[in-house]
């Protein structure tokens, strides 16, 4: 079932070639729209309770604030933002950590190439993704 309306996108990584490929992925998609981007959680916290995005891309390995921390904080003050974490960490702990913060899915950077769309539809359409190469054991 196709995805209709704009769907209002924030992205926040602290590294701009990536963020720049992650916004072209999401780009390339007529109904996505990144209405914002940040490097930071403290910012990315800021961001998300001004504008109330209806997806937020979220990298971990944050500066100042976490992408954990920043999840936590900021699913409060956005309750309909829908989280999905682009990060690089694999760890079983930290991707269940990730998650408890009532994020709805979890893409490795480094199968985001493939993933990240999948993730993105699954996520909008209120179903939970997980990376296929993450171990679920």
């Amino acid at each position: 079932m196709p995805i209709t309306a704009c769907i209002r996108v924030f992205v926040v990584e602290d590294h701009a070639p990536y963020r720049e490929f992650i916004m072209s992925v999401v780009q390339s998609r007529s109904e996505l729209q990144v209405i914002a981007q940040a490097a930071d959680g403290t910012e990315a916290v800021r961001i998300a309770e001004e504008l109330r995005p209806d997806l937020i891309l979220l990298d971990i390995g944050l500066p100042g604030l976490n992408g954990i921390e920043a999840a936590r904080r900021i699913l409060p003050l956005s309750p309909q933002s829908k989280i999905l974490f682009v990060s690089q960490e694999s760890s079983q702990e930290l991707v269940s950590e990730a998650l408890s913060t009532g994020a709805s899915g979890y893409v490795l950077k480094a199968d985001a190439g493939s993933e990240l769309m999948a993730a993105v539809n699954c996520v909008l359409l209120g179903e939970k993704f997980m990376s296929s190469s993450i171990s679920t054991g």
